[in-house]
């Protein structure tokens, strides 16, 4: 963010995705590390709400509407930290690694897509909770509200539910099944609506 605000003409197309990363990275390891959910909400929202602040500070974010940046980043965080406490559960202690991975190649497609526009096809990009997180984060960065947003809100909101159920009912496998049916079927709505 640093970096970006110190250029003469900021890029307004880059709060989401720094922040879509930074939820995911803080809320999906720490829920992952410590085995619990609420400890990876809670670590994700901070990290979001002080960045958002960062962000509006430098006038990255000018036009913001608060309320529903407050929206995206809880709904964000919640569903990256119920993927990290699904790894936690079902990796027995070695779940934060699988969540390193699982960021690292998130954050590295939409460094991608944010450095490369129309570089990745749309279907790939419509696979990837971090990106419907940073698509959500960005419309309200941008001040519009989130009504174009509500595809990706509702699809990181469904895949926390499938990804807690699966959680829950753990060691059972066939679960899985509905956790990957929902993520494709969002994946979908999140593809329709762009």
């Amino acid at each position: 963010m640093l970096l970006f605000a110190s250029t003469p003409a900021p890029s307004l197309t880059v709060g989401g995705p720094i922040l879509a990363v930074a939820l995911m990275s803080v809320g999906m390891i720490a829920a992952a590390a410590a085995g619990r959910l609420w400890i990876g909400v809670t670590l994700s929202i901070a990290t979001g709400g002080g960045l958002f602040l960062l962000a509006w500070a430098l006038g990255i974010a000018p036009e913001a509407h608060p309320l529903s940046c407050g929206v995206a980043l809880f709904i964000a965080s919640v569903s990256f930290a119920a993927r990290g406490a699904l790894f936690a559960r079902s990796a027995a202690g070695k779940g934060w690694w699988i969540a390193i991975a699982v960021v690292a190649g998130e954050a590295a497609m939409l460094a991608t897509a944010a450095g490369m526009p129309d570089s990745l096809p749309d279907w790939l990009l419509a696979l990837l909770p971090a990106q419907w997180a940073s698509a959500a984060i960005q419309t309200a960065l941008a001040g519009t509200g989130l009504r174009a947003a509500i595809p990706e809100l509702l699809a990181l909101t469904g895949t926390a539910m499938a990804t807690l159920l699966v959680t829950r009912l753990w060691p059972r496998r066939w679960p899985y099944l509905i956790m990957f049916t929902a993520w494709l079927g969002l994946s979908a709505l999140v593809l329709a609506g762009v």
